[in-house]
């Protein structure tokens, strides 16, 4: 085998591995506070900056020479031919024998990257320029709903990729959004979450986006038909279908079953995964939020992390750096989790973002040849905004028995004008980074004069590793950059674990189950199932009957 789908040599077995099992031997129990007193220019040495974005990754329990291990193992595990293989369009998802090509929704006009003998950029362009014709003349009232009224709501629905990043992107980006219009997000096959959603709005000025690839995905396609319903009920013409919703998807038979005309569906291509489709057709809610200028700027933004990780050497590489500390603290430290911490409440969605984003790739037990792994994948990825963590589970992050390695996020600058606020925001983020590296001893708790019985409750071990990623304000750009900064990172992950961080099977089991037990719930069939599978059914037939 040879190219995407070569063998993946045994991990734990290359001597590059075996160096840095015995390094972390060496250094496992030495203390940051330590190191910063022997190296005065430790946050100099362990700083990288890039794009906009400044990484200071001092505060993780390394030295020089674990970096070096960590960029050695980088190599030996062919990284770079990793990258340049995505970046040509080889197909690297080889579980699906697809190419891994969203660095293609981003790139700018005229570039060329080519896929079975064609430009995926022209593509691209086309789709998005037919978005931002669409989204112009929605947001300018241009368009309007059947009964000739502007549209003010937009409701996206639509599930994983096709829900979280759009969800989280008008959160982080609300700042630009155009405010008399509002939006919602439906995912969740729980009527609860659509009827929430509905309850206040008028059909007549409400737009749905349905979000599906093949326009079939199950708890989408659910959600869609009742809010057809819901707008009839209004709007009482089938007609006015085409005027009320729209759709992305490549399913066109589909897409005119339901009502929507050809000019209403908007594309994109099966070398996109669901959960790095953000930037694609899925971010239409995200374009008409922000509108095309806004859109672009965030295009811009994942472009240039993009060019960043393509050609930056390793050791300066922010992905690269970032990606290979995640796999420094799981495989040696043992640590399950990582909390990403984002100062800014704009970015309350962000670490729900980034579970499907790491989770979903990298939460794999076989190789990409099919061989079980012997070490660990994927942290558990967590996390709530600053200051609001702080009270509820950072006791952990300071005193608990678990190393929790975290990710604080932050910007120099506020969008609301509200400085001395956004100060002690800032100030409150620096404090938790110092706090978790260095914590208090005991003798300094006795200094302060605390009374001897409280010492231990009042002393803090530190040595809890953190990255500090600082931006200088919350821009459409700034947001693309931080996105694929994290894409990246997981691709250096997978890439070190040697598993295909781009199909998802996982997921598909559940889904297949959940299909035959909804006939068993309305009495339609009957499966052999264990004990309590049958039961569970059983008693949901016994409320419903009669």
């Amino acid at each position: 085998m040879s190219g995407a789908n070569a063998a993946v040599p045994s991990l734990t077995a290359m001597p590059e591995w075996k160096a840095l099992k015995t390094h972390y031997e060496q250094i496992s129990q030495m203390h940051l506070r330590d190191w910063f007193v022997e190296d005065p220019d430790r946050a100099t040495r362990f700083h990288a900056e890039a794009v906009g974005i400044a990484m200071d990754y001092s505060k993780n329990r390394i030295n020089a020479s674990t970096m070096q291990h960590l960029m050695a193992l980088a190599k030996a595990r062919d990284l770079k031919g990793r990258i340049d293989m995505m970046f040509r369009g080889e197909r690297i998802n080889n579980t699906e024998n697809r190419a891994v090509l969203h660095v293609a929704l981003r790139a700018p006009k005229g570039e060329s990257i080519m896929l079975d003998g064609v430009n995926v950029v022209d593509q691209v362009h086309e789709v998005l320029d037919r978005m931002a014709k669409f989204c112009n003349a929605v947001r300018s009232g241009e368009w309007r709903g059947h009964t000739g009224k502007r549209i003010k709501n937009v409701v996206n629905i639509g599930i994983g990729g096709s829900d979280l990043g759009p969800a989280m992107a008008y959160e982080a980006l609300r700042f630009y959004t155009q405010r008399d219009m509002c939006f919602r997000f439906v995912a969740n096959v729980d009527p609860a979450d659509l009827s929430e959603a509905l309850i206040d709005l008028d059909a007549e000025e409400t737009l749905f986006i349905v979000s599906s690839k093949t326009f079939t995905t199950i708890e989408t396609m659910t959600n869609a038909a009742a809010a057809r319903v819901w707008a009839l009920k209004t709007l009482k013409d089938d007609a006015a279908i085409e005027k009320h919703f729209v759709a992305v998807s490549t399913n066109a038979e589909a897409v005119s079953k339901f009502g929507i005309g050809p000019s209403q569906m908007f594309g994109f291509w099966d070398w996109v995964g669901g959960r790095y489709s953000m930037d694609s057709a899925i971010g239409l809610s995200t374009m008409l939020a922000v509108g095309p200028e806004g859109f672009s700027e965030m295009l811009a933004g994942f472009h240039a992390m993009d060019e960043h990780f393509q050609s930056a050497p390793f050791e300066s590489n922010l992905p690269v750096i970032h990606g290979m500390l995640a796999v420094w603290y799981s495989d040696f430290f043992g640590c399950q989790t990582l909390a990403v911490l984002p100062y800014a409440q704009y970015l309350k969605r962000f670490s729900a973002y980034l579970q499907q984003l790491t989770m979903e790739s990298n939460g794999k037990h076989v190789t990409r040849d099919g061989k079980a792994v012997d070490y660990d994948t994927a942290a558990i990825v967590w996390g709530e905004p600053g200051t609001n963590g702080q009270h509820s589970f950072y006791e952990l992050l300071h005193q608990g028995t678990r190393i929790v390695p975290a990710d604080l996020i932050g910007f120099y600058y506020d969008l609301n004008s509200m400085a001395m606020q956004h100060e002690l925001l800032f100030a409150n983020l620096i404090a938790q980074a110092e706090a978790l590296a260095f914590g208090k001893t005991e003798e300094q708790a006795r200094a302060e004069g605390i009374e001897e019985s409280l010492v231990p409750h009042r002393s803090y071990e530190g040595n809890r590793p953190s990255n500090l990623l600082l931006m200088e304000r919350l821009t459409p750009s700034a947001l693309g950059k931080l996105i694929a900064l994290y894409e990246h990172s997981v691709f250096v992950q997978g890439t070190i674990w040697g598993i295909d961080s781009f199909d998802q099977w996982g997921v598909e089991l559940g889904k297949s189950l959940a299909v035959r037990i909804t006939a068993e719930l309305a009495g339609e069939a009957s499966n052999p199932h264990d004990s309590s599978t049958t039961a569970a059914i059983e008693r949901y037939r016994q409320h419903h009957r009669g």
